[in-house]
């Protein structure tokens, strides 16, 4: 590396599958990456603080950096779960090499990304589903209370639906599917079973079912097209309810993201902007602007 005194930028994405981390120079040019399992506050400060660490040592040596130039990173660092209540501040109480260091949301971090750092919003569908926005330095939420009470639209929501209508079929309440036989075959065609899996079941594992359904929706099954037109009248939703709230551009993120958008509303489909970029991109934004003296997202 070169001995000049530029700033390097250090982004992280830390959720709950994995930490992906990035070094940049002051033009933007790519010197390291790293990556690790998962860092998110449910981990608790130490061991989410920990993966972050193997991410961006893992980063640092690819870069090649002595001391020098690791106290010349200037770090933006978006976990999952930083919302919680006293989250930032134990996180900025530990110690780190680094020029400066901020931490964020994951979701923020994404919301910077998508849009390069603009006013904008995203509508989050995977796991669970929440609508983000940054318009004018106020904070949009809508949804993303949690399952079962909220995410509707998300995969869990979606998983809900099918054990549910699975049961409604197996009791002959509605018509038979290939849907909800195949979902009815998981638990040996049982209703006990469903129930004794429902008192043990997390969002995730709900969330499993919803490939089988997009599936089977693909395929024309009737139960399954309900289910899954529900699901993205819920997404339609948030994302108008963002436009409502003078979000600029919306960004449609999340696992589900590709495979709901075709069955969106035309007007919402039309409406949606494609990322500029992702979460690291976004933490590489807030690291930059720490730089230049805005803090604020």
């Amino acid at each position: 590396m070169s001995g000049g005194e530029s700033h390097f930028y250090l982004g992280v994405d830390g959720g709950g599958t994995g930490c992906r981390a990035r070094i940049e120079d002051a033009a933007g040019a790519v010197l390291g990456q790293g990556l690790s399992g998962p860092a998110t506050t449910r981990l608790g400060v130490e061991a989410a603080w920990a993966s972050v660490r193997r991410a961006v040592d893992a980063a640092i040596e690819e870069a090649g950096f002595d001391e020098a130039e690791i106290a010349r990173i200037h770090a933006g660092i978006g976990l999952a779960g930083m919302r919680r209540k006293g989250a930032v501040e134990a996180f900025q109480a530990l110690s780190h090499p680094f020029a400066s260091i901020v931490f964020a949301s994951d979701s923020d971090t994404a919301c910077l990304g998508a849009h390069s750092g603009l006013d904008g919003a995203i509508a989050i569908a995977g796991t669970g589903s929440v609508g983000l926005g940054i318009v004018d330095r106020k904070h949009l939420r809508i949804g993303g209370y949690g399952f079962p009470i909220s995410d509707e639209g998300s995969g869990a929501d979606i998983g809900l639906n099918a054990v549910r209508a699975a049961l409604q079929g197996h009791d002959g309440r509605i018509p038979p599917s290939a849907l909800l036989t195949e979902v009815m075959r998981r638990f040996d065609d049982d209703p006990a079973e469903v129930v004794a899996w429902m008192d043990r079941a997390s969002a995730t594992d709900y969330a499993t079912f919803a490939p089988m359904v997009l599936r089977h929706a693909d395929q024309g099954d009737a139960a399954a097209r309900r289910i899954v037109q529900d699901a993205a009248a819920q997404i339609d939703m948030l994302v108008r309810t963002l436009f409502d709230q003078n979000a600029p551009r919306v960004t449609l993120l999340g696992g589900l993201s590709g495979p709901l958008e075709p069955w969106l509303s035309p007007d919402v489909r039309r409406r949606l902007k494609p990322a500029d970029g992702d979460a690291v991109d976004g933490a590489i934004i807030l690291a930059r602007r720490a730089v230049e003296g805005r803090v604020t997202l």
